[in-house]
């Protein structure tokens, strides 16, 4: 299977080097040198990496053959992939495995997943409610028990009011500015 793992972005200095957005978690390990990555467009690849670098928080990568700014700019845009092999992680799914997957409440389903953000500390899914509102879910596996892929389902056991707080309290704000006078009606007037 084909993960994406990076998109190329701008130009860095003269000698070929681009700006890298990462998407995997061991960028050093999986950009080194030598390591060698399928393009979309496919026109483009495949790259082989030549050096890599860190930038204050931004991967720098040159890659073999590309040695003028006037290359490098070519491949702006491109996304790199590597070929993953199952490495028997059973509690590690890609962003892309778990895109729509209904998202259910013991038998209830509550919406879909429409995202994954990995953070240093803990992933959180993205899930779509049945109302179209975005709800940051906490990734683990108290409040995420199962993930089910053959049968297209992530079941949750979440918090009381993990799917209704902000529409709470977006309500109440609303409700106190009416009481109070400073709503938008008759604003400026």
């Amino acid at each position: 299977m084909q993960v994406q793992v990076a998109r190329i972005g701008k130009p860095h200095g003269i000698r070929g080097e681009v700006t890298v957005l990462v998407l995997t978690d061991a960028p050093d390990s999986r950009f080194a040198a030598g390591a060698q990555f399928a393009v979309e467009p496919a026109k483009l690849g495949p790259l082989t990496v030549a050096s890599s670098r860190w930038n204050k928080d931004i991967l720098l990568l040159g890659f073999e053959g590309t040695t003028t700014r006037n290359e490098a700019e070519l491949l702006r845009g491109a996304t790199l992939f590597f070929d993953s092999d199952d490495d028997g992680d059973d509690d590690a799914w890609y962003e892309h495995e778990l895109l729509d997957l209904e998202v259910r409440v013991g038998t209830e389903v509550v919406g879909k997943v429409a995202g994954l953000r990995t953070l240093p500390v803990q992933d959180l899914l993205i899930v779509e409610d049945n109302d179209g509102d975005e709800v940051l879910v906490p990734f683990v596996d108290e409040i995420v028990p199962e993930v089910n892929l053959e049968d297209g389902y992530v079941r949750l056991t979440p918090p009381d009011g993990l799917f209704s707080v902000n529409k709470d309290v977006e309500g109440k704000a609303s409700e106190s500015k009416e009481a109070d006078g400073t709503g938008t009606e008759g604003a400026g007037q």
